[in-house]
């Protein structure tokens, strides 16, 4: 959520961030002008009655203990007024607030400086382009048809339990799965981060702070009967662990990882970017997340982009970096940098990991702050990143590494699968 005193000190630096973000109902900025300019007005004349409220207070008493009963009646009917007016203000008060809070939560998060202008995935900036992609051989096969032929997973098994998008993993598959998330986690915690294990569900209030709601609500499982939401990455739970704390800046950064299943409804999705495992409704992924002092949340950024590009080098994955144009960025980011492997039976790139800084934007919903050296409370800064999600991972090792006769193994996994091939 933007922080109403930037809006007000600067509505046309906020309209032109939002505008690069192709948000389209600017006419919302004036709105919550208008909205905060009451609010303030109220809140002002709601202070002035509860002053003069304290002050006929002690002068009844006063009245009292002098024995001035009938001067005191009448400061009381003054009373009895001032009273009824601070109760109308402070209703006042409260609806206003409440309008202010709905027009904040309808705001995107504004775009870093050097987010690059555009509307599309086309519009992304390539900013790095490393590993080798492989000549495969001629009768080489997408990993849907891998899977098939070593029995590593079962869609339409999936579709029979429970629907399309829900893979049943078998055999050295389901063995890779748990390689990969071991291999993910191990990695991160040796970078320093403190694993957790999180709820796989979230109430309203947790999926709010960190931006799924409003934005995201038609893509999230949604159990009606207690309100619980299925979480769409680890990011929600592990982010809401700050939610109404303040941490002392010595402390800081809060470093932490965790593994989930996640679960998104992909409502929409048709195609060929939906075959195999391309894209489904609940999958594996670790995910990190760092709580940042501001004046460090960019250089952890590029750090958090780096671990990244470790764990695609161990895996000997070609891959690129992307810098995402304003108008494919998420709600919530400031900065997003994409990682994308290339599918070489498919050819084409493949999204593995989104990282990204929030700056304030989820620290404000979320009223995660942290105390500075001269005891100021402050909000600090969010980041993320997928470190890594497994199903296109799984389908890049599958196609990237194939021989002809099995399927190779990376020599930096063998230790967590147990075996260097699939035949």
């Amino acid at each position: 959520m933007l922080e109403i005193a930037l809006i007000r000190t600067n509505a046309d630096l906020v309209k032109a961030g939002l505008k690069k973000k192709h948000f389209k109902d600017l006419f919302l900025v004036d709105e919550l002008l208008q909205v905060d300019e009451k609010r303030r007005k109220v809140q002002q004349s709601l202070e002035e009655i509860r002053g003069k409220e304290n002050i006929l207070a002690k002068e009844i008493g006063d009245l009292f203990k002098q024995g001035k009963k009938a001067e005191a009646d009448e400061k009381k009917v003054q009373a009895t007024g001032l009273k009824e007016d601070s109760a109308r203000l402070t209703g006042e008060l409260a609806d206003l607030e409440d309008a202010q809070k709905d027009i904040l939560l309808q705001l995107p998060n504004l775009p870093h400086s050097s987010v690059p202008e555009g509307k599309t995935h086309e519009e992304n900036e390539v900013v790095k382009e490393a590993g080798q992609i492989p000549d495969l051989h001629e009768n080489a096969l997408p990993h849907w048809d891998l899977a098939k032929k070593y029995d590593l997973f079962d869609l339409e098994l999936g579709v029979k339990i429970t629907g399309a998008g829900f893979p049943v993993y078998k055999g050295k598959g389901a063995k890779l799965q748990r390689a990969l998330i071991s291999f993910f986690l191990d990695h991160a915690i040796d970078a320093g981060y403190f694993e957790v294990a999180p709820p796989h569900m979230v109430n309203e209030d947790s999926a709010r702070g960190t931006g799924q709601l409003p934005d995201k609500e038609g893509q999230m499982y949604h159990a009606t009967v207690d309100n619980f939401y299925l979480i769409p990455t680890a990011e929600v739970p592990v982010t809401n662990i700050y939610r109404d704390e303040i941490i002392e800046e010595r402390d800081l950064p809060k470093k932490n990882v965790a593994y989930t299943p996640c679960f998104r409804r992909e409502a929409g999705s048709y195609g060929k970017d939906v075959r195999g495992l391309n894209r489904l409704h609940q999958f594996d992924k670790v995910e990190i997340v760092q709580i940042q002092h501001p004046d460090r949340s960019y250089e952890t950024l590029e750090s958090m982009v780096k671990h990244i590009e470790g764990l695609l080098q161990l895996l000997e994955l070609p891959y690129r970096i992307l810098r995402l144009c304003g108008g494919d960025m998420s709600f919530t980011s400031a900065l997003t940098y994409d990682f994308e492997v290339y599918s070489a039976a498919q050819k084409r790139w493949l999204e593995v990991s989104s990282v990204s800084n929030f700056e304030t934007f989820q620290t404000n919903r979320l009223k995660a702050r942290f105390r500075d050296e001269n005891k100021k409370v402050r909000l600090a800064h969010s980041l993320n990143g997928s470190a890594l999600a497994l199903p296109r991972i799984v389908a890049s090792l599958l196609e990237n590494h194939q021989t002809g006769h099995d399927i190779r193994m990376p020599k930096a996994l063998v230790p967590y699968t147990g075996f260097d091939r699939i035949n």
